[in-house]
């Protein structure tokens, strides 16, 4: 193709599919999060949301086969390359509003909510909460304990919390250095760092996972220990939840590379990953200094 010629792709179903996909997920997790699937539609809620996470799996492998396929059989050229990089940029521009807005939300509720609940400002509402009420953070009593009891203890920031940090930042290192030995096209050094960042990211999600279950049996910290158990989950749980779709794009990356896809000069594929889970290792980084140990 040259260089002043456009390519157009075809018309796509996988744009409604996926929407439909996104929407069985949100209606499924809305249905299980808020106990409907129990007490209103008899438990469909957690198989609406496998059925959407399936659909959704299914159509993302069919789509990334189509641009693969478009991009091997050369249909790309350097109008094209950058139609995908401002796109890829505006993702992550949206993603990082996608936080702003909960770490806001945050800030909001530690600098400005609890200090007025506390009787702070002129808009303080002191002696009007109940007895004994302290205004720190984290909360550690709600105003209905036996409905919402509070969380007994805090994560330790320097135990899993930490190991994870390295694990991320380390990754952001090993992707770097396969970022780097494919600009000089040294295939195994790529393979062996992309398996490596692969196994950190999973290393990652274990720990986190591990951390759950600690928070909800050992600490309280629960979705019901008032607003700090609320915005804990909320932060970790969608960060992990861009910490496993960024580990698929990795293998889905390291895949590509066995079967011998990119070169020096055309691998904006490899790139816009490697952009993704960079911007996901400063999100944890955000995350383990306000939420963790702040």
């Amino acid at each position: 193709m040259s260089s002043a010629e456009y390519y157009v792709p075809k018309q796509s179903h996988w744009p409604i599919l996926a929407s439909i996909a996104l929407f069985l997920m949100a209606l499924g997790a809305g249905n299980l999060i808020n106990d409907l699937s129990a007490e209103v539609s008899g438990g469909i809620g957690v198989w609406l949301l496998l059925v959407g996470a399936v659909l959704m799996m299914a159509i993302l492998f069919a789509w990334f086969r189509n641009v693969i396929n478009e991009s091997m059989s050369g249909l790309y050229n350097e109008q094209m390359d950058r139609s995908y990089r401002w796109g890829m940029s505006w993702f992550i521009f949206s993603e990082v509003m996608f936080f702003a807005a909960f770490f806001g939300a945050l800030f909001y509720i530690r600098t400005l909510a609890v200090p007025w609940l506390g009787g702070e400002g002129d808009r303080g509402i002191s002696n009007m909460l109940w007895e004994g009420f302290q205004a720190q953070w984290p909360l550690m009593t709600t105003p209905d304990m036996e409905t919402f009891p509070g969380p007994q203890q805090i994560v330790d920031p320097w135990h899993l919390p930490l190991i994870n940090t390295i694990l991320l930042v380390s990754s952001s290192f090993t992707v770097t250095v396969a970022h780097k030995a494919l600009k000089v096209d040294q295939r195994s050094r790529i393979v062996l760092w992309l398996a490596i960042t692969v196994l950190l990211g999973a290393g990652f999600l274990v720990f986190q996972a591990y951390e759950y279950v600690e928070a909800y049996h050992d600490l309280g910290l629960t979705l019901n220990a008032g607003v700090y158990g609320a915005t804990f989950f909320i932060l970790t749980g969608f960060h992990g939840l861009h910490v496993t779709l960024g580990s698929v794009m990795l293998i889905i990356i390291w895949l590509r590379v066995l079967r011998g896809h990119f070169d020096a000069e055309h691998h904006f594929g490899f790139e816009a990953v490697t952009w993704y889970w960079h911007f996901v290792d400063v999100v944890w980084v955000g995350l383990f200094l306000f939420v963790y140990i702040i």
